[in-house]
C-alpha cells in the first residue's frame, strides 16, 4: 500500500520516513530564515532515496556547487516520478526546468506561478521564484509572487519579509514599511524582515536609527548564513557612512562583522566577498580607502582566485573594480574577457535582459547606489559637470538627507564657477554631516 506523509504546508509527499520528512521541513525553515544549515536537505535523499520531493530539492541545493551529483539526484526523482504525489510532480517539474542551463528565465517563472495557483503555502517556492525575480530585474513579477500566496498565509512572518522587499524595489517605500512591520511583530527574529526595515530607515535617511535598529537586532544573526550575516552588517556600515560617522567605525565594522566571518569553519568565502568589496568600493569613493590599510590589498589577493568569478554578475563587476585598483590589470582583463564571452555565448533573449544594464546583475537599490556614484564620480572627474548635476539633482530627489550628494553636488557647481550655489551645496553637506552621529 502506498503511504504519504505531508510537509510542513500539508501538502502530501511520497514516503514512509519521518525522518526524510523532517529534513524536507528543516530544509524549508534554513531557506527562509537565510539559515546557515541549508545542507540538511541532502539528508533527506539519504533517508528515503526514493522520494521525489527530496531528490528534487537536494538537486537544486547542489546544482551550482557540484552539478554532477546535483544530476544523479535529478535522475533519482525522475525515476520515482510515476508513484510521486501531485504536488511533487509539481515541484518537480519547476525545479527541474529552473536548473538547467539554458534556461528560460520567464518560462521558469510561470512554472512557478502555476505551482502556487495550485499549492499556495508552499513560501519556499515564493522565495526560490522571487530570488530568480531579483536576478531578472523584474521586482513586478515578485510582488505578483508573494501577492498570489499571500491570502492563504497571512499569519506566516516570511511572507511579509517577501512582500516587503518586493515593494521596496517597486519604490513603494509607505507599502513596504508597513509589511515589513507586520512581519516583525509577527517574529521580531525574522533577518530578511530586520534588512527590509532597514532599507527603509536608510531610505529615509535615518541612520542612526538604522544602526541601533539592526545592532540591537544582531544578537539574533549568528546561525544566519555567510551572505545574510554580511550583508547586514554591510546595511549597518553603510549607515554609518551615509550619516558621516567617523571612518575608523565603518573600519571596524569590516574587521568585526564582515571579514572576520571568513573565521567560522562553515563560512561562504564568495558570500563575504560580495559584501566586503562591496563596502570598500563605497569607502574608496569616499577618499577614506586610506583608513582601510591594506584590506583592499588583501581582499583583491584572495579575488584572483578564479573559483570566485563567474558566480554572479553583481560580484563580477565588484571585482573587476577591486582588480583593476590594485594593479591586477591582467587578471582584471582576463575576467572582463571571460565575461564578454559569456554575454556572447547567451541566447538573444537573455542578451536583451543584459542590455537593461545593472538592473540584471542582481542587486537592490541600496546596492545599486554606488554604481551611481562611480558614474557621477566619472562625470566630474572627466569635465561633465552639467551631467553629473543632473544625476545628483535626481537622486537627491529620492534622498536628500545623504551628505555625500551634496558634496558631490558642490564639486559639481564649483567646477562650473558656480560659486554661489556650490557655497550653499556645501553648507547643506556640512549641517547633514552633523547631524545624525555627532
Amino acid at each position: 500500500m502506498e503511504e504519504f506523509k505531508v510537509d510542513k504546508w500539508g501538502y502530501q509527499v511520497k514516503t514512509s520516513s519521518d525522518s526524510c520528512i523532517s529534513a524536507i521541513n528543516s530544509y524549508y525553515h534554513q531557506v527562509l530564515s537565510y539559515g546557515r544549515e541549508r545542507s540538511v536537505i541532502l539528508e533527506a535523499p539519504k533517508q528515503d532515496p526514493t522520494c521525489v520531493l527530496a531528490n528534487i530539492l537536494a538537486a537544486h541545493f547542489l546544482c551550482s556547487a557540484d552539478s554532477s551529483r546535483a544530476m544523479l539526484l535529478l535522475e533519482a526523482a525522475k525515476s520515482c516520478l510515476e508513484q510521486a504525489s501531485l504536488y511533487e510532480k509539481v515541484v518537480f517539474e519547476a525545479v527541474s526546468y529552473l536548473i538547467l542551463p539554458n534556461r528560460d528565465d520567464d518560462v521558469a517563472v510561470e512554472l512557478h506561478l502555476k505551482l502556487l495557483k495550485d499549492f499556495p503555502r508552499d513560501l519556499v517556492t515564493v522565495k526560490r521564484a522571487q530570488v530568480l525575480s531579483f536576478y531578472m530585474g523584474r521586482p513586478d513579477l515578485s510582488l505578483k509572487l508573494v501577492e498570489q500566496a499571500l491570502p492563504v498565509n497571512k499569519h506566516e512572518s516570511y511572507i511579509y519579509g517577501m512582500l516587503a522587499f518586493a515593494l521596496l524595489e517597486l519604490g513603494r517605500y509607505v507599502e513596504a514599511k508597513e509589511a515589513a512591520k507586520k512581519g516583525f511583530e509577527i517574529d521580531s527574529e525574522d533577518a530578511w524582515t530586520h534588512h527590509a526595515l532597514c532599507h527603509v530607515f536608510q531610505y529615509e535617511c535615518r541612520f542612526k536609527e538604522a544602526v541601533q535598529f539592526m545592532e540591537e537586532c544582531s544578537r539574533t544573526w549568528s546561525s544566519l548564513s555567510s551572505f545574510m550575516y554580511t550583508h547586514n552588517w554591510w546595511h549597518v556600515a553603510l549607515c554609518y557612512m551615509e550619516g558621516h560617522s567617523p571612518m575608523e567605525k565603518v573600519r571596524d565594522v569590516y574587521d568585526q562583522n564582515i571579514w572576520k566571518e571568513l573565521e567560522r569553519i562553515d563560512a561562504s568565502p564568495a558570500e563575504v566577498y560580495l559584501n566586503a568589496v562591496g563596502l570598500l568600493l563605497r569607502v574608496y569613493l569616499r577618499g577614506g580607502i586610506n583608513i582601510f590599510g591594506d584590506r583592499l590589498k588583501i581582499l583583491a589577493d584572495r579575488l584572483t582566485d578564479k573559483a570566485f568569478w563567474y558566480l554572479e554578475w553583481h560580484l563580477d563587476v565588484l571585482v573587476l573594480w577591486a582588480l583593476s585598483c590594485t594593479g591586477e590589470v591582467s587578471k582584471a582583463e582576463e575576467l572582463l574577457e571571460g565575461l564578454k564571452y559569456r554575454i556572447s555565448a547567451m541566447t538573444k533573449k537573455k542578451q536583451e535582459y543584459m542590455q537593461r544594464a545593472v538592473l540584471i546583475i542582481g542587486a537592490s537599490d541600496e546596492q545599486l547606489d554606488v554604481f551611481n556614484e562611480v558614474w557621477i564620480t566619472m562625470l566630474l572627474n572627466s569635465g561633465q559637470a552639467t551631467k553629473a548635476i543632473e544625476a545628483i539633482e535626481k537622486q537627491l530627489k529620492k534622498r536628500e538627507g545623504t551628505p555625500f550628494l551634496w558634496r558631490l553636488l558642490e564639486k559639481g557647481y564649483s567646477s562650473m564657477s558656480r560659486n554661489q550655489e556650490a557655497i550653499e551645496a556645501g553648507k547643506k553637506a556640512e549641517s547633514l554631516e552633523g547631524a545624525y552621529f555627532n
